[in-house]
C-alpha cells in the first residue's frame, strides 16, 4: 500500500527537480510551507537537486539577481504581499511559482495584474499538498480549532467559510483546473470519499481502549507538537536514572509493527523478539535469566554497541511498563468491563446488560477510580440511557464528587447531538445504535472481554463494502461506481444505478494482484486512534487502500477539554478568525540602499604606544629651553597624527615609525650621551 508520507515527499522532491532543470537555484519558502515540507523531506535531499540555499520569505534576504528561485508557498493575502514585494524588487533572475494548494481566485488576479509578476514569473502550478501525513494511512490538517468553529454556538456565522475550506483540502476539482493530465489514465478501480464529522460516533473518544498506539496517548503524558516524543527514563549500571525524550514516528519499526496490538499481546511479542535476539547475539546465548521486562531493560543497559536498537527497544519497553502501571493504578480493568457493555448495548455474553447503573455507581464512589475516568463513566451512561431526568445526573455527579465546570461538559455534549436530558413520562424512544450492535463472534478466542467496542467508522467501511451502506445517512454526491464498475465512463452511470446495481458483495472478488481501491475518510472535528486502527485493520480484511484524513487527532482528555470549552466565551477560544491577520514585515517594502563600508577595527594593544613627536621636533629652536623641554617630555595639547588610509596602511605605518624610534634610541639622539 502507497505511503501518504512517501507519496508527499515524491511529489514536492519531484517537482523542484522539474522546475528550472540543470540550473542552480534558490528555494524560498513560507512558515506554512515549511512545515509541510520539514514533515517528509530531509534537507539535504532538497540541496542535492541544484539547490543551492533555503530561505523564508518573510525574512530579510540579499539579493541575487544573477540566480533563479522556486517559490514553494501557502496561498495567502500576506503570502502574496510578500512575493510581490520580492518581484517588484526584483531580487532575482527569474522566478518559478509551486503552491502548495489552488489559489484563490482574488488572490490569482493580484499577481496577473501585476506588470512585475508578468515580466518575472516563468512558470506557475499547483501540488496540493496542503495537509500533514502523520502516518502512512494517517492525515491531518493541524487544525484543532475546527472542533470549536463547527460546534460553538457562537461560531455559527464560521461554518460555511470552514467548510469551504477543509472541502478545497479534500476535493480534487480545483486540482484538475491546475493540472489538466489529472487524473492519469488508470486501471485501478475508481476512488471513494467518505465525508462524515466526530457526532457520528461520541462513544469513540470516551472507551478506553487497549491497543498501544491508543493506551499510550490516552494514559502517558506524550509531548505533541509537530512531531510526538515520549521521555522515558534511562539508567545505566552505577548511574543515576536520567531522562531523554524520543521520537515515535514511521522510522521506528517496532512502533510501525505493534501500535495496533492488543497490550496483552504486545507483552508477548516484546519477550519473543528479545529472545530472538539473544539467540542471534552469542553473547547472550548462555543466559538463563527469564525474559521480562526488567530483565531486557537491565540488559539493554550494557549494550553500548547496539545503540540504535537498544533506544528503539528501552522505549517501547519503557512505555508499555509506564502504560501498564497505569492501567492497574486506576483500575481500569473494572471500569473498562462497564464501559464495554454502556458502549456496545451487550455484555461479555453479547447479552442485554443488567444491573448497570449499580455498576456505575459503584465505581463512582471508588476512590480509586480517576476522576477524569469517572466523568467518562458518567458521559458514556447517559449516552446509553440516551438521556437522564435532571435529578438523576445531579445524583451521579454527586457519587462522583467531581468539580463543577464538569457538568458543564456534560451539558455541552448536546451541541453535538448527545440526548443528556429527558422529561418526566418522556414518551421519546431510546436511540438505536445507527450501525447495529456487534454480535457475538463466531471463535472469542483472540478478543479479549475489554476490547469488544469498536468504532462505528468500521461498520461504515465494511457497509460500503456490502454495498449496505444506508444512502440516506451516506448520500452519493455524484454518480456511484462501485469496484467492479471501476473502469466504466462516469457518463454511463445514471442515478437509478444507486438502487438497481448489483451489490459488490454478490460479484466475484476482484484480483488480489491488480491495484486496489482507494478509500478516504475524512472526518471534520478529529478522529481517534481507534478510528484510525480501525481503517488500517479494515484495508487488510476488505483488500482496499484506506486512508483516514481528520482536522486533528483527539485523545480522550483533549476532547473533554474541547467538548467543555463549548460553553466558554468566544474571546477566550484564541480562534484563527478571532485573530489579526498577518500582514507582509515592513522591511519586504523597504528600499535597497547601499550598505555602508565597515567602520575601521580598533587598533590592537600593542600598536597604541606613544608615536615619536616628530613634527615638534622639526619647530625645536635651539636656544628656546621651553621649546626643548616641551619636545623632550614628548607632550603637545594641539599635536594631531595624520588620518589613517586604512587599516591595514595604518598598522604598517605605526610599525615604522616604532622602529624609528627604536633605531634612534640606539643613537643616541635622545641624551647628552656621546
Amino acid at each position: 500500500m502507497a505511503s501518504a508520507i512517501g507519496i508527499q515527499q515524491k511529489i514536492i522532491l519531484e517537482t523542484i527537480r522539474a522546475t528550472d532543470q540543470g540550473e542552480w537555484k534558490l528555494l524560498i519558502l513560507d512558515g506554512g510551507s515549511q512545515k509541510l515540507v520539514d514533515g517528509v523531506v530531509k534537507e539535504d535531499d532538497i540541496l542535492e537537486l541544484n539547490v543551492t540555499n533555503i530561505e523564508r520569505i518573510e525574512d530579510r534576504r540579499q539579493a541575487n539577481k544573477e540566480m533563479d528561485v522556486v517559490y514553494l508557498l501557502s496561498p495567502l493575502p500576506h503570502i502574496v504581499d510578500c512575493l510581490k514585494a520580492d518581484l517588484g524588487r526584483r531580487l532575482y533572475r527569474r522566478s518559478f511559482i509551486i503552491w502548495t494548494s489552488p489559489p484563490r481566485s482574488d488572490l490569482q488576479s493580484r499577481l496577473d495584474q501585476s506588470t512585475s509578476a508578468r515580466q518575472q514569473i516563468v512558470h506557475a502550478s499547483v501540488l496540493n499538498i496542503d495537509y500533514y501525513p502523520r502516518e502512512s494511512h494517517l492525515i491531518t490538517f493541524r487544525d484543532p480549532w475546527s472542533f470549536p468553529t463547527l460546534y460553538h454556538p457562537a461560531c455559527n456565522q464560521l461554518v460555511k467559510q470552514h467548510m469551504e475550506d477543509l472541502a478545497e483540502k479534500t476535493e480534487l476539482d480545483q486540482y484538475a483546473k491546475f493540472n489538466h493530465d489529472f487524473p492519469p489514465p488508470s486501471p485501478r478501480p475508481r476512488g471513494l470519499l467518505i465525508i462524515t464529522d466526530r457526532t457520528m460516533d461520541l462513544f469513540a473518544p470516551l472507551v478506553h481502549e487497549f491497543t498501544y498506539q491508543a493506551m499510550v496517548h490516552d494514559l502517558l503524558p506524550l509531548v505533541e507538537a509537530d512531531k510526538i516524543y515520549y521521555k522515558s527514563l534511562e539508567s545505566q549500571p552505577g548511574m543515576a536514572q536520567k531522562g531523554k525524550e524520543q521520537e515515535i514516528s514511521e522510522k521506528d519499526g517496532i512502533w510501525v509493527k505493534y501500535r495496533h496490538l492488543h497490550m496483552k499481546d504486545l507483552l508477548d511479542e516484546l519477550v519473543k523478539d528479545f529472545d530472538t535476539f539473544k539467540k542471534q547475539n552469542p553473547e547472550f546465548a548462555n543466559s538463563d535469566n527469564p525474559a521480562t521486562i526488567n530483565t531486557i531493560k537491565d540488559m539493554l543497559a550494557g549494550l553500548p554497541k547496539y545503540q540504535e536498537g537498544k533506544e528503539a527497544y528501552s522505549l517501547h519497553l519503557s512505555m508499555t511498563q509506564d502504560a501498564m502501571t497505569v492501567f492497574q493504578e486506576r483500575r481500569l480493568a473494572d471500569v473498562a468491563s462497564v464501559e464495554q457493555s454502556l458502549a456496545t448495548g451487550l455484555d461479555e455474553d453479547y447479552k442485554k446488560p443488567k444491573n448497570l447503573a449499580d455498576q456505575v455507581i459503584r465505581l463512582l464512589d471508588d476512590d480509586a477510580i480517576h476522576f477524569p475516568d469517572r466523568l467518562r463513566l458518567i458521559i458514556q451512561y447517559l449516552l446509553y440511557r440516551d438521556g437522564l431526568l435532571p435529578m438523576d445526573i445531579s445524583k451521579l455527579l454527586a457519587h462522583a464528587r467531581l468539580p463543577a465546570q464538569d457538568s458543564e461538559v456534560i451539558y455541552n455534549l448536546e451541541l453535538l447531538g448527545a440526548h443528556i436530558t429527558r422529561v418526566l413520562k418522556d414518551s421519546r424512544p431510546v436511540a438505536q445504535y445507527q450501525f447495529g450492535k456487534k454480535e457475538a463472534p463466531l471463535s472469542s478466542a483472540n478478543e479479549s472481554g475489554l476490547s469488544r467496542f469498536e468504532p462505528a467508522l468500521k461498520f461504515v467501511l465494511e457497509e460500503y463494502s456490502r454495498g449496505t451502506l444506508d444512502q440516506t445517512l451516506f448520500p452519493f454526491t455524484k454518480p456511484h461506481l462501485d469496484a467492479a464498475e471501476g473502469l466504466m465512463g462516469q457518463e454511463n452511470v445514471s442515478q437509478a444505478s444507486l438502487r438497481s446495481a448489483k451489490p459488490t458483495w454478490a460479484r466475484t472478488r476482484p484480483s488480489n494482484t491488480g491495484p486496489k481501491q482507494r478509500i478516504i475518510v475524512f472526518m471534520a472535528g478529529g478522529a481517534t486512534y481507534s478510528e484510525s486502527r480501525a481503517c488500517y485493520e479494515a484495508s487488510q480484511y476488505l483488500d482496499k487502500d484506506i486512508y483516514l484524513s481528520t482536522t486533528h487527532m483527539l485523545t480522550p482528555s483533549l476532547y473533554l477539554r474541547q467538548v467543555g470549552d463549548l460553553s466558554v466565551d468566544r474571546r477566550r477560544l484564541d480562534l484563527p478568525a478571532d485573530r489579526p491577520k498577518p500582514r507582509a514585515p515592513d522591511h519586504l517594502f523597504e528600499k535597497d540602499t547601499p550598505l555602508p563600508p565597515p567602520p575601521p577595527p580598533p587598533s590592537s594593544s600593542k600598536d597604541t604606544k606613544v608615536q615619536p613627536p616628530t613634527d615638534d621636533m622639526r619647530r625645536i629652536r635651539m636656544g628656546d629651553d621651553g621649546a626643548r623641554s616641551k619636545a623632550a617630555n614628548g607632550i603637545s595639547h594641539d599635536h594631531r597624527l595624520p588620518p589613517l588610509q586604512s587599516s591595514s596602511a595604518g598598522g604598517r605605518l605605526t610599525k615604522d615609525r616604532e622602529k624609528d624610534g627604536e633605531k634612534k634610541k640606539k643613537l643616541h639622539f635622545f641624551s647628552s650621551k656621546k
